[in-house]
């Protein structure tokens, strides 16, 4: 949920606060960093900084905030964001400062420069953090985009004139995938040549974060001959604070949905929100005509311009079956790739990018495992130390020895539950640890057959009792084969009861059990 903490000479920074919705959880409620390490240690942060404002880097901050009331530090776009959901919470904004790209600051004893780059979102920046005689960089989210729609491409000048850092604390999302990634540009005229060729009424589905997307859509509507309404509170939020900043100046003219029925089928666009088969999202309440004041019909067009997440294959496919039964004819980025492009960089990119900046080592962090080993094996082909991928709650120090393990810290998953921070155990979020806690994290993957486990159990457990990891592993994969859940939630609502009838089978004393679910991409399944 990407919140880094930097520490030199007994002063702190945090680096974003962001949050991940679960998924596996009833209700899909927001889980947030735990800070209870760091009430532990005695940390507080002396300030917030933000490199962009993306819900998974921002999202969290209103929550956690409070517990430290140190100024935040952001760009103008996210500081806008991060306003809004303070407000919504009843907070103050003083402590929110505007950072513009390019600006240096201090902090204690910290030097830290914004350095912009290219992101789905606009105002995305690395941070070159000075700390005594050691140059870190910390990358965010980025991707080596030659035409962004918004903004400019990256200044390779920018990030030789920094070279050599002692470290890349780097996105590692994308590094499996060989090549470039595609640029916004050759998305939006794809866009273009989709929705020119379809006849009715035309909706758009992508997340709202993403603007280059959203001011594509808007253009090629506008060059279609067609009038865009939007749908979602998300998108309709992230669109007006954009178009405050001076943001999609050329985005045409909003028609207010209650007012598409008037409109020639022919002439209507929508961009809406629920890519990944949200339920309460709109894409999902038109598709099962839960709408108030617009409806899909035949002959009408539904174009996701966003990849799947990892978790969300099944709800997305069901969305989709909705869809289809009312006729709609669907286009997406599996038979037409050029419909979406990421916001992460693929391997070549990488190797431009650290051919720039001559990292002397790497931290690979985002992503999951597989993907982090795979940046790290890209690192130490061009002969960067790259001796750790971190887990969350890892304590890591750099020194003239390099980078070193510390300390491991537990986290215990925290969900927001009645507008409060609520520790989730078991099946509800309440904690009762008399006979010691049992954190267990198991991922898995969609395939023809049903849901698979992939890789190990990853055990983390605090009672006296022996666990046979294997048997238990066993059972598991017993209960994968005969689950039917179409959702995270619903498999683990599946799995919770075998699992702790076979814990009480098994162990003298049954501890409160943490159960998280990770989904993979099927394509790891494969190449496992």
């Amino acid at each position: 949920m990407n919140l880094t903490l930097y520490e030199h000479r007994d002063h702190w920074i945090a680096v974003d606060c962001g949050m991940m919705i679960r998924q596996d959880l009833p209700g899909g409620p927001l889980q947030v960093p735990d800070l209870s390490p760091l009430d532990t240690l005695g940390i507080a942060p002396e300030a917030l900084v933000i490199t962009h404002g993306h819900e998974d880097h921002i999202g969290a901050a209103a929550w956690l905030w409070p517990q430290w009331g140190c100024p935040i530090h952001a760009t103008p776009l996210a500081a806008g964001l991060l306003r809004s959901k303070f407000a919504e919470r009843g907070l103050r904004a003083d402590a929110i400062h505007v950072i513009e790209p390019g600006e240096a600051i201090e902090i204690g004893h910290f030097t830290l420069r914004y350095l912009p780059l290219t992101h789905s979102i606009p105002e995305s920046c690395a941070l070159l953090i000075q700390a005594g005689e050691r140059r870190i960089l910390h990358t965010g989210d980025w991707k080596l985009d030659p035409a962004p729609l918004l903004g400019a491409p990256i200044d390779a000048d920018t990030y030789r004139a920094i070279a050599p850092v002692d470290l890349v604390v780097g996105d590692s999302t994308c590094a499996p995938e060989p090549g470039h990634s595609r640029s916004e540009s050759e998305v939006a005229e794809a866009l273009e040549e989709a929705i020119a060729s379809l006849p009715g009424r035309v909706v758009v589905s992508c997340f709202a974060s993403n603007l280059d997307r959203v001011l594509a859509i808007g253009r090629a509507a506008d060059r279609c001959g067609r009038r865009v309404s939007l749908m979602g509170r998300s998108m309709e939020r992230m669109v007006r604070i954009a178009q405050g900043l001076g943001y999609l100046e050329d985005f045409p003219a909003l028609v207010p949905v209650q007012d598409l029925g008037y409109l020639p089928a022919e002439e209507v666009l929508v961009i809406a929100t629920g890519s990944q088969g949200e339920p309460r999202a709109a894409l999902s309440r038109l598709a099962a005509g839960r709408h108030p004041h617009f409806e899909l019909a035949q002959g009408d067009s539904v174009i996701f311009s966003a990849r799947a997440i990892p978790g969300n294959e099944r709800l997305i496919e069901r969305l989709k079956h909705a869809l289809r039964l009312a006729g709609v004819t669907l286009l997406d980025d599996t038979h037409q790739p050029a419909l979406h492009a990421s916001g992460h960089p693929y391997q070549d990119e990488l190797r431009t990018f650290y051919d720039w900046i001559s990292p002397r080592r790497l931290l690979p962090v985002h992503g999951e495992a597989r993907h982090q080993h795979a940046h790290q094996a890209l690192a130490r082909e061009m002969s960067i130390e790259a001796s750790l991928t971190p887990r969350n709650g890892d304590l890591i120090r750099l020194d003239d020895q390099g980078l070193q393990l510390e300390r491991h810290h537990r986290l215990t998953p925290r969900i927001i539950d009645q507008d409060r921070i609520a520790p989730v155990a078991g099946a509800g979020g309440e904690t009762n640890a008399r006979h010691g806690q049992l954190f267990l994290a198991m991922s898995v993957a969609v395939t023809e057959e049903g849901w698979t486990r992939i890789g190990r159990l990853m055990l983390d457990d605090s009672h006296a009792s022996p666990l046979d990891e294997t048997a238990l592993a066993d059972r598991l994969d017993e209960c994968l084969c005969d689950a039917r859940g179409d959702s995270l939630a619903e498999l683990r609502e599946t799995l919770y009861p075998d699992l702790m009838a076979w814990l009480s089978d098994h162990l003298h004393r049954v501890p409160d059990v943490h159960l998280q679910l990770f989904a993979v991409e099927t394509r790891a399944t494969v190449v496992k």
